[in-house]
């Protein structure tokens, strides 16, 4: 007989929490007390707290590691279609997408899966997109200090998909050059042709 796993004790939510989610469902319309939401506001103030958990993340830190032994690689590191999941400060509605996180290295590179985890230490956080890629392409170009940084992001918004203009389907796209992908047009192209743009 196989032994029964342990789930992790779930965080206490302080009653305020809980209170301003059920003040939510009553304003909404609906009736906090009722057996489908008894329990709603528990679990929507631990899936707040696990949607936000980048404030309690220093994404540079996953840079820290690097390594200087790469046998003479001298060409640009590209990870592409980096799923993520964020959340707008102006309405706090999901902002679903992928980027394509690009760094030409100068002397020392970093584990590929260090580069996913920058990008959710900042997607983990209330978040407008243009500001989240500036972020992600800061945090390397400023920790790995490589010759030239290229971050594209895509991503639909709920704010303006399932309210305001309910227009589905758009697709935002932001971009951050840093170094020799802004300085110089032929490297631009490269990593651009690279990411599929």
């Amino acid at each position: 007989m196989g032994e029964m796993m342990e789930s992790p004790a779930k965080p206490a939510v302080p009653e305020d929490v809980e209170d301003a989610i059920r003040t939510l469902l009553r304003w909404a319309g609906d009736d906090p007390t009722r057996e489908g939401l008894i329990d709603t506001p528990k679990r929507v103030a631990r899936a707040w707290k696990e949607y936000c958990k980048g404030y309690g993340d220093d994404p540079a830190v996953h840079l820290s590691r690097t390594f200087e032994e790469v046998g003479g690689y001298d060409e640009i590191v590209l990870l592409k279609d980096i799923p993520f999941q964020s959340h707008c400060e102006h309405h706090m509605a999901p902002i679903i997408g992928k980027a394509a996180i690009a760094y030409l290295p100068k002397d020392r590179v970093v584990g590929i899966s260090k580069l996913a985890r920058v990008l959710h230490g900042f997607a983990r956080r209330l978040q407008v997109q243009e500001r989240l890629t500036a972020e992600v392409a800061d945090c390397i170009w400023d920790n790995l200090q490589p010759y030239g940084v290229a971050v594209v992001i895509e991503a639909t918004h709920a704010c303006m998909t399932a309210r305001g203009v309910q227009t589905p389907g758009v697709v935002m796209t932001t971009s951050r050059m840093m170094g020799v992908f802004r300085d110089d047009e032929r490297s631009r192209a490269e990593v651009l042709k690279l990411m599929g743009y």
